[in-house]
């Protein structure tokens, strides 16, 4: 999988015929593996591996097209004979169902029932589902599991037939991602200033990191630049030099006047020279340090020394 599909293909013609079915059995079994799972299987290939870093992909269309290239006019036998054994795979079906929508059927079967199913689904899925159950259940799963042995075909065929027909209506809807922290930022976000406090300090006391998660999202690096010319000062006088030059390289343009444009021109000469001296820097270190003055920023905030409006909050000044 992890060869160019010539390559891999040449290795294949190499074997027997029945190590060829076998292999390609288990590609088209696979689905994404990661660069560390790779590198823990196959370690003498991985520094050769041009796509080592990423993820690869097995599946059927896969497997295929490596025996074709493999066996050349021989492989539609094999080919058969791959298609027919992992269309017929127990529980095939589950393959692309969410574990957490997986789990709220099967969560009130017996524990046998339950077994039976997980002994027939990826290490990786079967684990997401074990660790969704309650403790007892757990461990009465984990033991039939254990302890199964060898299953009648017509008992496996039944469970299958059932939880499929039960799924049925799940597998066949698209699901859209609603609600969440970012839903819950952008509602504070246009939430009156006193409405707004009171809600996270009720949350800090039952979930402070949930809070400080809302925060980081409710207030983002760019929205310095709604700040008034007061309150850019009030944060340059909290924020160092070598700071800003680096929160700087990710910034806007109209961002980065309006912070030069805050600062004497000496300071602003210096700063450019610095952020010319720092040369090319990675995005994740960019983000970091400009997390580090959103952060410097809320604790101005809470402190009284600067106040973030709403995005679409119209201030009103009295003379």
């Amino acid at each position: 999988m992890c060869l160019p599909q010539d390559q891999a293909a040449d290795l294949l013609g190499r074997i027997d015929p029945s190590q060829v079915e076998d292999v390609s059995i288990e590609i088209a079994k696979i689905g994404a593996i990661s660069a560390e799972d790779q590198s823990a299987s196959i370690q003498e290939f991985a520094a050769s591996n041009p796509n080592a870093a990423g993820f690869e992909t097995g599946g059927l269309d896969l497997a295929k097209s490596l025996v074709a290239k493999a066996l050349g006019k021989n492989a539609a036998g094999t080919i058969d004979n791959v298609q027919q054994q992992i269309e017929a795979l127990p529980f095939g079906f589950l393959k692309g169902v969410d574990s957490q929508n997986l789990l709220t059927f099967i969560v009130d079967e017996h524990p046998q029932t339950i077994a039976l199913i997980l002994s027939h689904l990826p290490a990786a899925k079967g684990a997401e589902i074990l660790s969704g159950l309650p403790a007892d259940r757990q461990l009465s799963v984990i033991r039939r599991v254990a302890t199964m042995g060898q299953t009648i075909p017509e008992i496996i065929q039944e469970v299958e037939k059932g939880l499929e027909h039960r799924m049925s209506s799940v597998m066949s809807q698209s699901f859209e991602n609603a609600g969440g922290v970012q839903s819950v930022a952008e509602i504070l976000n246009v939430t009156d200033r006193a409405t707004e406090r009171g809600l996270l300090e009720n949350l800090a006391q039952e979930d402070p990191d949930l809070v400080e998660e809302i925060r980081r999202l409710m207030f983002v690096f760019e929205d310095i630049n709604k700040f008034t010319d007061k309150d850019i000062q009030s944060v340059l006088k909290n924020v160092d030099n070598t700071q800003w030059a680096t929160a700087l390289k990710g910034a806007s343009d109209d961002l980065k006047e309006k912070i030069f444009g805050n600062m004497s021109k000496r300071a602003s000469d210096l700063l450019a020279e610095e952020m010319d001296y720092m040369g090319p820097v990675r995005l994740s270190t960019v983000e970091q340090i400009q997390q580090q003055i959103v952060d410097i920023i809320r604790r101005l905030e809470d402190a009284g020394e600067l106040t973030i409006h709403g995005a679409e909050e119209d201030e009103t000044l009295i003379g």
